[in-house]
């Protein structure tokens, strides 16, 4: 329902909201229950499936990011004079570059603007988009060319799905859980957002491994290709069930689509959003390449170099990766977010350090390497992996929330496109080892940001903040329309409802 925030001289209160003329009569108090009955039963149940739809779809934005892990190997095999380094980074960087960094400013921007729901539904649309077209990639004539430059189009409209996905589940995750369970906002968030994020890893391999059984090595073509199509189906399942939702109450409540003070939302949040970007960049600039290649560092140490076993390797590095999750879920509330991103950052410093520096003699035993390997991507799980969705989608107000995330995850997605070009040229420059020392810098670096810049909101309700927020706004003389109408919508829904049913509802 719509209300207008405005600054009043009262000594009690900076500000006076009011119904907007084009309300519901409030004195129609057959319509008023009606309306208040039909919101209650809807967004009871929206609020869960809202939690659940995030987690199945983030489960597909987890998979698609963990698809060119195998899919690189595939390739250098398939075309081994045409997929050169520079192929496979502008492939794997289309869904980051081309694709995420832009969906996550977009749809950061369209679920603060237009709402949660439409920018849920846009988001969908285009992972099952771009994962037909990459599934059905050709090059001209047979062109392996052709089929790289297909594939980095198809990648990249499939990233701005997978990238808006960020902004618009987490934000949805957050407020329908805020609203729910309060003192497990936390662990709940990580669970539907990070967990399966980190779970696509194993699925995405499992899936590879599955098909390669099925299909042999022979039929490497139809292997990709049929991972790349199970790719379409997993955000097709949830769609439904967006259709469906309601926007959480704290968006329907406090959303300003009109005349958005950017700059005094700048000037409050400065400080979050360095933290939050900042350490963003670090993660995802350590993760991302660490994570999309690497089936070919697996596949460069160990002695036959199949893909099979290069795809075993893989499947137990990211099962070690994914307890981190689990064990940062415990953490959060009982260490705070901030310190346990602390902790996580310095599992890189730990771990980055005793791989880089031992790295000719660990590598000669392969399981020892894989299990250090696999412990610290798992403290990156278990701190800035789990905390940062969660501390972007906490520090800020409700009506600036998805801008605020999606801008911190594009900076971080940002930091994984300079990673993963960076990637090659450090590993041919000053060795493999420099790859891992560097992420012990970068939990160094991490650790600072996260002491200085970001906030800890463990156990606040989110609703404080929006208040918080709409009082600085009268203190600084902005006024407009707070909040949506999807109270009138659902009156409107459910008067249409009574009416074919034969009920006589007075309107």
């Amino acid at each position: 329902m719509a209300t207008s925030l405005e600054k009043t001289n009262s000594p009690d209160s900076a500000l006076k909201i009011t119904t907007s003329s084009d309300d519901y009569e409030k004195d129609d108090g057959v319509r008023g229950r009606e309306v208040s009955q039909a919101v209650s039963k809807k967004a009871a149940l929206s609020s869960y499936m809202t939690i659940a739809a995030a987690g199945f779809g983030l489960i597909s934005d987890g998979y698609q990011n963990n698809l060119m892990t195998m899919a690189n190997v595939v390739f250098k095999k398939l075309y081994p004079t045409v997929y050169v380094s520079s192929v496979s980074t502008r492939v794997s960087n289309s869904l980051l570059v081309e694709g995420e960094v832009i969906g996550q400013i977009i749809v950061g921007l369209i679920c603060d603007r237009i709402g949660r729901k439409a920018a849920l539904v846009f988001t969908t649309l285009l992972i099952v988009i771009g994962a037909i077209l990459a599934t059905a990639a050709h090059g001209a004539h047979g062109s392996a060319h052709g089929l790289f430059w297909f594939m980095t189009f198809a990648r990249g409209i499939t990233g701005v799905g997978v990238g808006g996905e960020y902004p618009a589940s987490s934000t949805s995750a957050s407020e329908a859980a805020n609203e729910k369970m309060v003192k497990n906002r936390g662990p709940v968030f990580i669970m539907v957002t990070n967990f399966v994020l980190s779970f696509g890893g194993p699925l995405a391999v499992s899936v590879f491994l599955i098909v390669l059984s099925a299909a042999g090595e022979n039929h490497l073509n139809t292997v990709w290709r049929v991972c790349f199509g199970i790719g379409i189906i997993l955000p097709l399942s949830v769609f439904y069930f967006r259709m469906r939702m309601l926007s959480p109450k704290l968006y329907r409540e406090s959303a300003i689509k009109r005349r958005v003070p950017y700059w005094l939302a700048v000037k409050r949040y400065w400080r979050p959003l360095i933290g939050t970007c900042g350490a963003w960049f670090l993660y995802d600039f350590v993760t991302f390449p660490n994570g999309v290649f690497s089936g070919t560092i697996i596949s460069s140490v160990i002695k036959d170099g199949s893909i099979r076993s290069t795809a075993e390797w893989q499947l137990l590095l990211g099962a070690i990766a994914l307890p981190g999750v689990f064990v940062g879920a415990l953490l959060c509330n009982r260490l705070g977010r901030r310190n346990t991103m602390i902790l996580g950052f310095s599992g890189y410093l730990v771990f980055g350090l005793i791989i880089g520096c031992a790295y000719e003699r660990i590598t000669k035993i392969i399981p020892l390497f894989v299990i250090f390997y696999g412990l610290m991507q798992s403290m990156g799980n278990l701190g800035p992996g789990n905390m940062l969705g969660l501390v972007s989608a906490e520090s800020y107000p409700t009506a600036v929330r998805g801008t605020c995330y999606g801008l911190s995850a594009a900076i971080g997605k940002t930091g994984a496109a300079v990673g993963t070009q960076a990637f090659t040229p450090i590993q041919n420059n000053l060795g493999k080892k420099w790859t891992f020392i560097i992420a012990a810098i970068c939990g160094v670096v991490g650790v600072l940001v996260t002491y200085f810049f970001v906030p800890d909101m463990t156990g606040q309700d989110l609703a404080e903040e929006d208040e918080r927020f709409m009082r600085y706004l009268a203190e600084n003389g902005w006024t407009g329309e707070v909040g949506e109408d999807d109270e009138l919508r659902l009156a409107g829904d459910r008067g249409m409802e009574d009416r074919e049913s034969g009920s006589d509802v007075k309107a």
